[in-house]
């Protein structure tokens, strides 16, 4: 069942709705947790996760244009649900998710620490365990991302997304300044732009790699 993003509802879910989410989900637990296994220890990006279950061998998510939030949001969060779903069905088995935008890979428990997925009272994972979240209009995901980008909904990241970003915009360490990280987010964009040669998906990104420095120096 492949999902189709390139729309968005203004209304509250119905019942059937969420059943076929439901339904969606247990699809993409099981092609999420082949996929991080067969990555071994390296794991995968988020958006190389998409792209896997976008292919034809799972065929389970829909067209995506990456520059658009309206279209990328519904996505990663039905993900980030399914990887919390996943993640407490593995932890019985002595198993859990290192969880970030830039690597998502499988870890044992005795490895579990601030890199991990958060625990049940964490306020992340309440907002994508709940599915109706996934329902949200364009104008709230607007409002959402100005109010993320203005730093008034902020979790602060653990070293390990910290140092993947660093390296994703080219640092060989974290900068020791916010301004450093911007000025070489913005070169490294203007690089990237499609009309440019670039490509959306190096755009998101670099998109995801500046938010993580965001967060951390916030």
């Amino acid at each position: 069942m492949k999902t189709d993003h390139t729309t968005r509802p203004t209304y509250k879910s119905t019942p059937n709705e969420l059943n076929w989410l439901h339904q969606q989900v247990e699809h993409l637990v099981v092609a999420a947790e082949h996929e991080l296994r067969a990555a071994g220890p390296s794991g995968l990006s988020e958006l190389a996760l998409i792209k896997t279950l976008q292919s034809n061998h799972w065929q389970l998510i829909g067209p995506v244009d990456f520059g658009r939030t309206e279209q990328l949001y519904p996505v990663h969060f039905l993900l980030f649900h399914t990887l919390y779903r996943l993640s407490d069905e593995l932890l019985p088995g002595g198993e859990s998710i290192h969880l970030s935008p830039l690597q998502i890979r499988l870890l044992p428990t005795d490895s579990i620490s601030s890199t991990s997925v958060p625990g049940p009272t964490d306020t992340l994972r309440a907002f994508y365990m709940d599915l109706e979240q996934y329902y949200l209009s364009n104008s709230e995901i607007s409002d959402m991302m100005d109010r993320f980008w203005a730093g008034t909904i902020v979790q602060k990241p653990n070293s390990a997304s910290v140092t993947s970003a660093a390296t994703v915009l080219g640092f060989e360490s974290v900068p020791s300044t916010f301004d450093t990280a911007k000025r070489r987010f913005r070169k490294l964009m203007m690089k990237a732009h499609p009309d440019r040669g670039g490509s959306t998906i190096e755009v998101q990104r670099l998109n995801d790699a500046f938010a993580v420095l965001k967060a951390h120096y916030s």
